[in-house]
């Protein structure tokens, strides 16, 4: 369960924003997969919001929805701006909010030190008790998949969680065909091109198309939420 006390204590959006460039944001661990070492993601975050525009069908039924009885008015977000995911989806989420005239908080995932662990550790990260509350269960396995966007009405009932990415971005196949070894090429040769070609994915128009596929996901689980009364 979430509190109206514990939900408060996450950051806004800005206040995010503000949080990712601080010395006590970049001194923590990254994943692995960027050596560990954080950047100032701020600027990317910013802009991607800036450019982020919802249609105004999306807007409409964001509005319709918050009017609802049982309406989203809540939003709970955990992300760490090293996941390109996060990078991608957060700022959308910012936009849903505000569309929808609902609250929103951010939580980091991990505390000092990145956690490749399946469930998190209290004793590691200060907002473990969240996390452990979204793990993402898939081929018998357990992660903890970011970014979290859980919605809430106004009194704090579960409606709906959005995990990692939209269902029709198929990550794993096109991450394991992007960084796939090339003919001739030795191993460091292959892991710096994959990570060219990942980071080019990133700037392409693609990125994009699975942020409005995120927009697009969320209302329509929470519209069938409210109109069926359950997700299955």
């Amino acid at each position: 369960m979430v509190t109206a006390q514990r939900f408060a204590q996450g950051m806004t959006f800005e206040q995010y924003l503000a949080f990712v460039a601080t010395p006590e944001n970049l001194k923590r661990e990254a994943s692995s997969l960027g050596g560990n070492k954080r950047e100032d993601r701020a600027p990317l975050l910013r802009q991607w919001h800036a450019d982020t525009r919802l249609s105004d069908a999306q807007v409409g039924a964001l509005k319709w929805l918050a009017t609802q009885p049982k309406g989203p008015a809540k939003v709970l977000v955990i992300s760490e701006e090293w996941s390109s995911d996060c990078r991608r989806d957060v700022p959308v989420c910012q936009r849903i909010a505000e569309a929808g005239g609902m609250e929103l908080r951010i939580f980091p995932r991990d505390g000092e030190r990145f956690s490749a662990a399946p469930e998190p550790d209290p004793g590691e990260s200060p907002n473990a008790d969240l996390m452990r509350q979204f793990l993402n269960r898939k081929d018998g396995k357990t992660f903890q998949s970011i970014p979290i966007a859980a919605f809430y009405t106004r009194d704090f009932e579960h409606l709906y969680t959005y995990t990692e990415f939209p269902a029709i971005y198929h990550k794993d196949r096109l991450l394991a065909a992007v960084r796939a070894p090339r003919a001739g090429e030795t191993p460091e040769q292959t892991k710096e091109r994959g990570a060219r070609d990942f980071l080019a994915l990133q700037r392409s128009p693609f990125f994009r198309v699975w942020a409005d596929a995120a927009v697009d996901e969320i209302v329509a689980a929470l519209h069938e939420r409210l109109i069926v009364g359950s997700l299955a």
